[in-house]
């Protein structure tokens, strides 16, 4: 695999609508755990580099995915947390913040989802050619906030994450979100060593009817 472009990103986003994040203790677990959500159906995953030797979880993900999975590396807050997430293999960048690492990777071609909170935050992160704009925490806003910014920006790519739940997903969508980012609702404890990984199966498969059906 190799990294996606902003427009390539943006247009895999538009029919997936769906990111899995992984933010695990152990780097077998997290394979494991990213391999379960692939076999149910999950297919983009952006694996956080607060994993210690996350570099090494992300290789070994991108060799056991399918051609048409995504992989991303997320909380990527520097030029070189971009450098080295993509000779692991990532073809994203998910980063919390508008942190320089978003520049860095529009300039070096890579596609990113900038973290986001504020109207000037939102237009700030398309401003500088992102494929979408993560916003983060998202459950402090809510649906309603998604609604209510596409009125100044209806062209805003908005993905919701931060306590994004299988009760709120259809919400979101209709508010007009341009894909939900879920981590503990959907991954639970799979990621740590001797997680619940048939748990996780079944909540990877509700998530994606979920976004199917919305």
């Amino acid at each position: 695999m190799s990294t996606m472009d902003n427009a390539q990103l943006r247009e895999r986003l538009r029919t997936t609508r769906l990111v899995a994040i992984l933010r695990g203790t152990d780097v077998d677990a997290t394979v494991v755990a990213a391999r379960t959500l692939m076999d149910a159906g999950v297919l983009t995953l952006e694996i956080a580099l607060t994993l210690q030797d996350a570099e090494e979880a992300i290789a070994q993900i991108v060799q056991e995915a399918p051609g048409d999975a995504l992989i991303g590396a997320g909380t990527v807050l520097s030029e070189a947390d971009v450098e080295r997430a993509a000779a692991a293999g990532a073809q994203f960048m998910v980063t919390p913040t508008l942190s320089p690492s978003v520049a860095y990777a529009v300039a070096q071609g890579i596609g990113v989802l900038p973290g986001v909170y504020t109207p000037t935050e939102i237009q700030r992160g398309h401003d500088l050619g992102s494929a979408a704009v993560k916003l983060f925490p998202a459950a402090a806003l809510g649906p309603g906030f998604i609604r209510a910014v596409r009125d100044p920006f209806p062209d805003a790519r908005i993905i919701p994450v931060g306590g994004v739940g299988i009760e709120t997903v259809s919400a979101y969508l209709a508010a007009g979100a341009f894909g939900i980012g879920v981590g503990g609702p959907l991954v639970g404890d799979a990621a740590t060593p001797g997680g619940d990984l048939e748990a996780l199966a079944s909540r990877a498969r509700m998530f994606v009817e979920a976004v199917r059906s919305a």
